[in-house]
């Protein structure tokens, strides 16, 4: 995937505090200035040759898992839960010394990924609920001692990751699942090119300069007109819908996956984290790519099933 829409305004690390890189060399520069010079510093500071390898390395993997086979992406997203719950897990533990239920969680998680597929929202939500009352059972080893906050973070980390990620599983066992999973991505990819490009071009006013310093609204207007774009060819290609309706899907699946990344952000923010993990080269973790993907495949799953209703 492609780097979020971002604003060139002053750019800050995700850390709270921390100065841009090289603001001292900048001093007394114009602010507009300094800020397109640090968002470059700050775009070219991760490897870029790296984070495209790897974005199209996954890209391909979800492509062949769909067209050969499109059951295999759920297996491709059982993948997926199970290391974005031990990249989250270890954050919290990183971040906050908080400790979750983690194996209640990898072992519950794959059951609702599972699950979901032969029964639905009622198997994910048995799951689930399963799920939650081994985290409870798990806790009570520990005693009472921050028993709550654990326990907290370990029903967020249950719905965050696995439950979300059921969403997408329905999307891809309905009917013309490899039409509902590629508009569901292409939507979210248009939206992250298309914010990137305008934020570039054009962007000037945070959109949320508290919690991620770098998006504009510029930005998030660019967004939406290519996610648009992609809901309207993606509902007439692949359903034969009168394309006004891809208006609507686009513009829900933006919306989401910009406050998706932003939610990310503000996790992070509160950890004291710059990124979830580091198994992706020039990305970070999985997580960090997996922020405006999880609440999305929700919106994406009841929205397109208005849309284009499951037998």
């Amino acid at each position: 995937m492609t780097p979020s829409p971002d604003a060139a305004v002053p750019v800050t690390s995700d850390l709270p505090g921390e100065a841009p890189a090289g603001a001292a060399a900048t001093a007394g520069e114009p602010q507009l200035v300094r800020g397109m010079k640090g968002y470059k510093r700050s775009r070219l500071g991760r490897n870029l040759i790296a984070a495209i390898a790897v974005g199209v390395g996954l890209g391909a993997i979800i492509l062949l898992s769909l067209l050969i086979v499109p059951e295999g992406f759920v297996v491709v997203l059982a993948a997926v839960t199970a290391i974005g719950t031990w990249e989250l897990a270890g954050a919290l533990r990183r971040g906050a010394g908080i400790r979750v239920s983690l194996p209640v969680l990898l072992a519950g998680g794959q059951a609702v990924v599972w699950l979901s597929w032969p029964f639905g929202v009622r198997g994910a939500a048995i799951a689930l609920t399963a799920t939650v009352l081994g985290c409870l059972i798990w806790r009570m080893r520990e005693g009472a001692a921050h028993f709550v906050r654990d326990i907290g973070a370990s029903l967020f980390v249950a719905v965050y990751v696995p439950l979300l990620v059921a969403f997408a599983v329905q999307l891809t066992v309905a009917p013309q699942g490899v039409g509902r999973v590629l508009t569901f991505l292409l939507c979210v990819i248009a939206s992250d090119v298309g914010g990137y490009a305008a934020g570039v071009v054009a962007g000037r006013h945070p959109m949320a300069p508290t919690i991620s310093p770098k998006k504009s609204w510029e930005g998030f207007a660019g967004s939406l007109v290519a996610g648009m774009i992609a809901g309207s060819l993606c509902v007439a290609l692949f359903f034969g819908v009168p394309w006004y309706w891809g208006i609507l899907v686009g513009a829900l699946l933006v919306a989401t996956a910009t406050l998706g990344d932003l939610v990310e952000s503000l996790v992070k923010r509160d950890l004291g984290i710059k990124d979830m993990g580091t198994l992706l080269p020039g990305h970070g973790g999985l997580m960090d790519r997996l922020d405006s993907l999880l609440p999305t495949a929700f919106v994406a799953w009841a929205v397109l099933g208005l849309v284009v209703p499951v037998a």
